[in-house]
């Protein structure tokens, strides 16, 4: 027993020396005093406490989230007393958590075979050196105004030439829409259409009404797929019918005039598939406003 007792008389001197000898340091001391735990109980955990100042260091001289030292990038290893017991664990930084609360309006946009950079869209980085975008932006204004007034605005059929920006435009609307916390699909339409049928046998169904009642609707490249019966009457048409019927705002990208789309869904030169396409465009009417935006091929730059 007393050999016992003095082997545990020897780890307290330990565990004090080691604990008094870190907090020769006045900045690790300071840290200690920040923690406001007994120091009976800290003098336990001196080498965990060094880890965990060293991060805490770290996070006073912050040089940005991009250039963090910590283990994990944008969070630190903090402790927290639980019945005599110190429990590390990682925790957000501030500005970690600046940058969460930041990007989280994202989760309201969803992206169907789409760029994921297009989340990154917004109205600070709109080239305002072409005025052809003037009556674009001015546009959307209006719309955001109206949309929260519950006045049901139109949707946009932007045509132009290749490169212009127009779905970067129309994504930076959605962005500013997410950041109020409306939900809104973005999707590339002729990628779109060989994934729903290639969906036949598994999720058609839910992906088809997921993008036919989403609040925003953005079809991208429209009139660049190769059409057919199928994706004008089974897809395109229902998709229109259904958002015109509930007033769900609706966009569209498209390198084609409205004439120009209306020639390309005919398909052929029936009497039959000309209807057919003329109610396509005439859905497209009712749902948009119609802007052209010629500019040069920003892709290019």
């Amino acid at each position: 027993m007393k050999t016992e007792n003095l082997l545990n008389n020897y780890d307290e001197a330990a565990l004090k020396h080691s604990y008094y000898d870190a907090c020769s340091n006045k900045d690790f001391k300071k840290y200690l005093d920040t923690l406001d735990i007994n120091e009976e109980v800290l003098m336990k955990y001196t080498s965990t406490l060094e880890d965990s100042f060293l991060e805490y260091n770290n996070c006073l001289n912050c040089k940005g989230l991009d250039k963090c030292p910590n283990n994990i990038k944008g969070y630190q290893y903090m402790p927290t007393e639980n019945k005599g017991l110190l429990i590390f664990s990682y925790e957000r930084c501030l500005k970690q958590h600046q940058a969460d609360e930041d990007n989280a309006y994202k989760e309201n946009l969803e992206l169907f075979e789409m760029p994921k950079n297009i989340k990154e869209a917004n109205f600070k980085d709109i080239y305002k050196d072409d005025k052809n975008r003037v009556p674009i932006i001015k546009y959307f204004k209006d719309f955001m105004s109206s949309y929260f007034k519950n006045e049901n605005p139109k949707g946009l059929y932007l045509t132009g030439s290749f490169g212009s920006g127009k779905t970067y435009l129309i994504a930076s609307l959605f962005n500013e829409m997410a950041k109020k916390k409306v939900k809104s699909t973005l999707i590339y339409f002729p990628e779109f259409l060989r994934s729903l049928k290639a969906s036949f046998n598994s999720n058609y169904s839910e992906k088809f009404d997921y993008i036919k009642k989403s609040p925003l609707l953005l079809l991208d490249d429209i009139g660049a797929e190769n059409c057919s019966n199928w994706s004008r009457d089974e897809v395109l048409g229902p998709i229109l019918q259904y958002r015109m019927e509930n007033n769900l705002p609706t966009f569209f990208t498209s390198n084609l005039t409205l004439e120009e789309l209306e020639k390309s869904l005919a398909i052929t030169s029936s009497a039959f598939d000309k209807v057919k396409a003329r109610r396509i465009i005439e859905r497209i009417k009712q749902l948009t406003n119609t802007l052209e935006l010629v500019s040069k091929n920003r892709r290019e730059s």
